[in-house]
């Protein structure tokens, strides 16, 4: 019960959770980091006693050091019958994620067929060009990206391809392929597995981005047999471990280029860069860029470069942060100095 925040920008997001509120359903643990916005939409938060600021089962953060790993499986095995009526009804009420409303489900799901020669799984630049070619070849084409919109990586960082903006490119490139007929573009459509004789399953969002939807399901299970397969679905940036890096106000990187260049959203007034790679460089520059202060650039590599337009320490690493409905602060040491 850590307050925690938004992570990433999309379905990898682990701290997001919320229970999308319907007139017949109440869905629980939805991403809302993959959640469309509508009309009507009802959205609320969950696991929490009381308020999401004031969460009464926080108390469990102060309690931590008395509450082991399995601790309840010795702890309450006595008295027996105060297991089922008692102790585990608490427990689930502490620890679960998200409620159902007990209401009959009166929303409508389908299931489907297709057949294609070469299914392309995500549309970043390698699976946008994968379906390109095996369209213009005259094979049956079927694109599958999760979100709503085709691009994915390109969408979110200033990037350029063959000297077009990658926004630019990937319209051309969509229009091409919406314009071929043996082509099919199914977004809001995630393949979920890989099975025997070329099967795979996809689950599409149908009606769950709209308001009214009328004659609609909410979704629709795909089997999909495929000759060949193309497994374009990119890569997802991985945290960097130190204590608490969980807090609220601790965002990816990827994370932030996307609000920022997709969304148009700014992470913070004040940031503050820690990473690896020579990609924190352009996140720190893409904020500047959007009037946001970045305090200081943290880079672990001692030979890496020190010249930007605000404070740069290489050779040094963040090992700890502070705050606690929000980051107020971190700790870094460089060599045996910590500041």
């Amino acid at each position: 019960h850590r307050p925690r925040g938004v992570l990433t920008a999309g379905s990898e997001e682990p701290n997001a959770l919320v229970e999308v509120v319907g007139p017949t359903n109440q869905t629980p643990n939805v991403r809302a980091t993959m959640q469309e916005v509508f009309e009507g939409l009802v959205a609320q938060s969950q696991n929490r006693l009381g308020s999401l600021r004031f969460d009464l089962l926080a108390v469990n953060d102060y309690l931590s050091p008395f509450l082991s790993a399995g601790f309840y499986y010795k702890t309450f095995m006595w008295p027996r019958a105060f297991w089922e009526g008692l102790y585990e009804p608490i427990i689930r009420r502490a620890a679960g994620l998200g409620s159902l409303s007990g209401k009959h489900d009166a929303g409508t799901y389908e299931k489907a067929f297709a057949f294609c020669d070469v299914l392309v799984i995500g549309s970043g630049p390698s699976g946008l060009m994968a379906a390109l070619t095996a369209g213009r070849a005259g094979a049956d084409v079927i694109l599958c990206e999760e979100s709503h919109a085709l691009g994915g990586r390109l969408i979110s960082d200033s990037q350029t391809v063959g000297g077009l903006p990658a926004g630019d490119w990937v319209a051309s490139v969509v229009a091409e392929l919406q314009a071929l007929p043996n082509v099919r573009i199914m977004a809001r459509t995630t393949v979920t597995g890989a099975y025997d004789n070329g099967t795979y399953g996809a689950l599409e969002r149908v009606g769950l981005h709209k308001s009214a939807r009328p004659n609609l399901p909410r979704e629709c299970f795909w089997r999909i047999v495929a000759k060949h397969a193309v497994l374009a679905a990119g890569a997802l940036e991985r945290p960097v471990a130190f204590e608490n890096n969980d807090r609220p106000g601790i965002m990816m990187a990827s994370a932030v280029r996307t609000y920022l260049n997709r969304y148009g959203v700014v992470p913070g007034k004040r940031v503050t860069v820690f990473a690896n790679t020579d990609q924190a460089r352009a996140v720190a520059r893409e904020l500047m860029a959007a009037g946001v202060q970045v305090a200081a650039i943290i880079d672990p590599r001692p030979d890496a470069f020190s010249v930007e337009d605000c404070p740069v320490h290489v050779g040094a690493e963040v090992v700890g942060s502070r705050g606690r409905l929000g980051l107020s602060g971190i700790t870094v040491r460089k060599g045996a100095e910590t500041f």
